[in-house]
């Protein structure tokens, strides 16, 4: 599964510890990428590298966080000695908060009156929780491309992918604070293509749609296997009719990181969501 043109480039893909970004790491390394694994977890950064290893592949892991110049710095000095200068960078690193999260989909008459405890509403969102959402959706991705971009400026065959969300094209309900920072995701992608088009880095994001997952598996399932009832929402305004799988993103991922296929793509943030984006409902 070697893909000649990719073989011996360098990856440094964040939050590459969880279920996606581990995948994205998995697929590189088959492709001959040399991988560096970074997480604010070292020990799930760790088990990743591993896994790539133990499969013949050439990974490392770098505990790291993307908030913390000092750390990145750290890391980027480390892959630089043991893997060489970056040419792949996937800005993976993200997430929600229950701070900025709402219990019910809909502000309903009485919810500001009546406090119901444990409902919270959108007067209840706590302003630190929607800072860390957008600190760690954006401001890690800003700062770890003003890292790892240092060493790709006027270099060839360089790229940058960010993960975007369908959050970012249509907001879901109870997620303001994530749905609103994976659309600045999107918007900074594009901001990112225009700045560097002249200086040899293409900057793309993939926006990957509803996909099961162990780690969110008590979210979208009951314990008898059967979708929960946000979890019907979804499946029925998926038109292909199903959650996404890891492995549904590794075309596109190879796609993006190789330039015969994507050279002059530059600014894309595209939909991997089973037509999720396309339906209107009706």
């Amino acid at each position: 599964m070697v893909h000649d043109n990719l073989k011996g480039r360098v990856a440094v893909i964040t939050g590459a510890g969880g279920v996606l970004c581990s995948g994205f790491a998995k697929t590189l390394a088959q492709l001959g990428v040399k991988v560096a694994v970074l997480d604010l977890r070292e020990d799930a950064a760790q088990a990743v590298a591993d896994e790539i290893t133990a499969q013949g592949g050439t990974a490392i892991a770098v505990a790291c966080n993307v908030l913390e110049k000092e750390s990145l710095e750290a890391a980027r000095a480390k892959i630089n000695s043991e893997l060489g200068l970056c040419d792949i960078l996937i800005n993976g690193a993200g997430g929600n908060s229950p701070k900025g999260t709402t219990s019910k989909d809909i502000f309903e008459d009485g919810d500001l009156d009546n406090k119901v405890e444990g409902v919270k509403t959108f007067f209840d969102l706590d302003a630190s929780g929607i800072q860390f959402v957008f600190n760690l959706n954006i401001l890690g991705t800003l700062l770890t491309t003003q890292c790892f971009a240092k060493d790709m400026v006027g270099r060839e065959n360089v790229s940058i992918l960010n993960i975007s969300s369908m959050n970012a094209f249509c907001p879901l309900t109870r997620i303001p604070a994530y749905s609103a920072a994976k659309a600045g995701v999107s918007n900074f992608t594009q901001w990112l293509a225009v700045h560097f088009a002249q200086s040899g880095i293409r900057v793309n994001a993939i926006a990957p749609g509803f996909f099961a997952t162990n780690q969110n598996h008590s979210l979208l399932f009951n314990e008898d296997g059967s979708l929960t009832p946000r979890s019907e929402k979804i499946i029925s305004h998926t038109p292909m009719g199903r959650f996404g799988s890891p492995e549904d993103l590794s075309g596109a991922l190879a796609f993006f990181c190789d330039e015969t296929y994507s050279g002059f793509i530059t600014g894309v943030v595209l939909p991997i969501d089973g037509g999720f984006n396309a339906y209107s409902g009706v």
